[in-house]
């Protein structure tokens, strides 16, 4: 029987990942990310995995690239300024289809900003910070134990998708500390990433595939491939045919948004009959709740809608909303970056406001229910 323990969020995304497989970490120390890579810098190599200080975060997603194209699952940790230097090894990773996962544990920005303080102002750069047209995977946990389960989620659709994965905490999810139980070993969904079959004569390491997922063939197994991050054919090697280049990011863009259903979740709590909303995630979603249960109590139909999926977002969830309810209000530790996409999906009848603080503190329940009784 699994055992009550003390957490903080860096310490169960460190142990997830272990659960989930994860053998290869690279990394630069940044607080508030740095727990991650001290646990895992003995706890790997205790299961025959390799942990690697790097000299900086650029190399650091390099790194966790050319693992996993050997045959490893691997990850990288980081913040703020950090998140930054990776986006072209990320953008890499999208092109050439690796499977890697990069935990990002915001803090306030821009550049050094607050290290110590939260911040949810990375929700658009884990969409868009790497250039080009480009599809991207993005989770947000809200909790000590949910960190832990979002690893191993991040990891598996990593590998089911081969694709890189984000997963964003903030400081306060990644320092408070909450009793959890962790799984057992054989609770937990393994998913690994699809293979040519043996003895497979030409093998095409960017073939076109029903699902848009072609399988990925280990280096040092039996195959050669070339890996670029030039736009390229299903061989692997460059290529300026406009039919070609069209197919590759096409392609790219559809293995994500073909399977978005799959990919998609949302939490609701008392939704059914809400005629106001709130649309909240991470460690704001906490304060959410506290203050949507609050308003309850005082008779005010409010629910709440949390996105565990921030990207693909969950536009079609959203528009459902905005079918049973008057208003919606978007708490966010930043100017106003999610509250927009909210914004994409609801009719003009429904009006959206925002909660926003910027100063690294964590948005209350009060602040909340403040503005609930406003708009009620």
């Amino acid at each position: 029987m699994s055992k009550a323990r003390i957490m903080s969020g860096n310490e169960a995304v460190a142990e997830g990942a272990l659960a989930a497989g994860v053998r290869f970490f690279a990394g630069y120390p940044i607080t508030p990310s740095s727990e991650i890579a001290e646990v895992l810098s003995y706890l790997l190599p205790q299961v025959g995995g390799k942990f690697i200080q790097m000299e900086d975060e650029l190399s650091s997603v390099g790194a966790i690239v050319g693992a996993s194209l050997a045959g490893l699952k691997s990850i990288t940790a980081t913040s703020g300024p950090g998140f930054s230097l990776m986006q072209e090894n990320i953008g890499l990773a999208f092109m050439a289809e690796v499977p890697c996962v990069i935990v990002n544990v915001q803090r306030g920005g821009p550049s050094t900003g607050l290290p110590t303080k939260a911040s949810q102002a990375d929700v658009m750069q884990a969409r868009w910070g790497t250039h080009g047209d480009h599809n991207m995977i993005v989770l947000a946990s809200s909790s000590v134990r949910e960190s832990f389960d979002l690893i191993i989620d991040s990891v598996n659709l990593a590998e089911k998708y081969r694709t890189p994965v984000i997963l964003l905490l903030d400081e306060v999810i990644a320092h408070m500390r909450e009793k959890v139980i962790l799984p057992e070993k054989e609770e937990i969904k393994i998913i690994e990433r699809k293979k040519p079959p043996k003895g497979q004569g030409e093998y095409l390491p960017y073939e076109v595939t029903e699902d848009a997922i072609p399988p990925m063939a280990i280096l040092g197994e039996g195959y050669r491939y070339h890996v670029t991050g030039l736009t390229h054919d299903e061989t692997g090697f460059p290529t300026s045919d406009p039919e070609k280049i069209n197919q590759n990011i096409r392609r790219l863009y559809q293995k994500i948004e073909k399977h978005k259903d799959e990919i998609i979740r949302v939490e609701e709590r008392y939704t059914e009959d809400a005629e106001i909303a709130v649309f909240a995630y991470g460690s704001v979603a906490r304060s959410a709740y506290s203050a949507v249960k609050e308003a309850r109590k005082k008779g005010i139909k409010v629910g709440l809608m949390r996105p565990i999926t921030l990207w693909p977002f969950p536009y079609k969830k959203v528009s459902d909303l905005t079918n049973r309810v008057k208003r919606i209000i978007v708490p966010e530790m930043n100017m106003g970056q999610i509250i927009e996409e909210v914004k994409r999906v609801v009719p003009e009848k429904v009006k959206v406001e925002g909660v926003n603080r910027v100063d690294g503190e964590l948005i209350t329940p009060s602040e909340i229910m403040a503005k609930i009784e406003e708009v009620s």
